[in-house]
């Protein structure tokens, strides 16, 4: 059977062009930089993103907390948004990995109260620890965040002398969503991490770029994680296919994603999270009783979807067309008639 999936666009198949462009590949030894494809790879990223260097990692966890492994000692303290990824989803790395202090700041979707954001920054005391890392997120969730926003936070940094990392797993899609290059987004950070292996459908991979002196601090503690590779050009020819051309088609998912919600507005009692709604996300709630057991209707009528949070997401992507999301919204729909 096959299955319409909307849970995330994690589910991405790779390409036919990836999978003919993997068996083709150029390769060395990742370790000493000798693979060619995925040297080619990291100068894509780099230069596409607007920075000097970038270093391939195997999953976006791995890349945001390498980032605040690299940037940081231990006993520091990083200023992260109550709900982001690397707080929520990153199995509480960031203490074990990088011996950290988070201070979790509450936000109203991703978008901090500035000066309550400048009064928690600390010095260093005999009684207190020194903040030394601000992390942001763009797309936050289903939501874009403006560049403006970006450009205040980056002042404030500057002025405290702190560094920022931007966990960009979907900042191409935010870029499309803002109508800016993607380079325009990460200006405002010292560090960017950006997932391949979401709705650019490659197999595996993030990359994580920032300044030469930056990465080159990276690859040492990569290996220190396990990350050192051998013949890793097999992954950097879908991922360089994945940045170069699969960027590119993000609009159609978005496009994808109003259509969807245009169909779910018609079932009586569903809420649309209106603030949500930037990319290739709907979020949504259902004032009915019987959404407990919705997931399990769906699966059993072919269609695969999360329970999130206090209410759903289901996804778009380049492995859904027009038809899929039809038949999978009408399954919705005949479920609560």
């Amino acid at each position: 059977m096959r299955y319409i999936d909307l849970r995330s666009d994690t589910v991405t198949k790779p390409t036919k062009e990836m999978r003919e462009a993997m068996t083709k590949a150029m390769v060395g030894d990742d370790v000493f930089s000798d693979d060619p494809t995925m040297n080619e790879l990291e100068a894509l990223v780099a230069k596409t993103l607007g920075k000097e260097a970038a270093v391939f990692i195997p999953s976006g966890t791995f890349s945001n907390q390498l980032a605040l492994f690299t940037h940081c000692k231990q006993g520091d303290e990083v200023i992260v948004d109550q709900f982001a990824h690397i707080v929520q989803h990153e199995s509480g790395a960031s203490p074990i990995i990088s011996s950290v202090q988070l201070f979790t700041l509450e936000s109203d979707l991703g978008i901090w109260d500035l000066n309550k954001l400048e009064k928690m920054i600390k010095k260093r005391t005999i009684s207190t620890t020194r903040t030394k890392l601000i992390c942001l997120e763009n797309a936050y969730n289903g939501r874009v965040l403006p560049l403006e926003y970006f450009d205040k936070v980056s002042k404030v940094a500057k002025k405290h002398d702190l560094k920022v990392h931007l966990d960009g797993a979907r900042i191409f899609n935010a870029a499309v969503a803002l109508k800016v290059d993607v380079s325009e987004i990460a200006k405002y950070a010292d560090t960017v991490s950006v997932c391949l292996s979401k709705g650019l459908c490659a197999p595996i991979g993030s990359v994580l770029v920032g300044s030469k002196e930056f990465v080159e601090e990276a690859r040492t503690k990569r290996k220190i994680m396990g990350g050192g590779m051998r013949q890793v050009g097999i992954l950097a020819a879908a991922g360089k296919i994945a940045v170069e051309k699969m960027s590119k088609r993000l609009i159609e998912d978005h496009k994808n994603a109003a259509y969807m919600e245009d169909i779910l507005r018609k079932i009586p009692n569903i809420v649309i999270d209106e603030r949500q709604r930037d990319i290739n996300m709907v979020f949504f709630d259902i004032d009915d009783e019987r959404k407990f057991d919705l997931l399990d209707y769906l699966f059993k009528n072919g269609v695969k979807i999360l329970d999130y949070e206090d209410g759903f997401r289901f996804v778009t992507h380049n492995d859904l067309n027009r038809e899929d999301i039809k038949k999978a919204i009408k399954m919705v729909e005949k479920y609560f008639q």
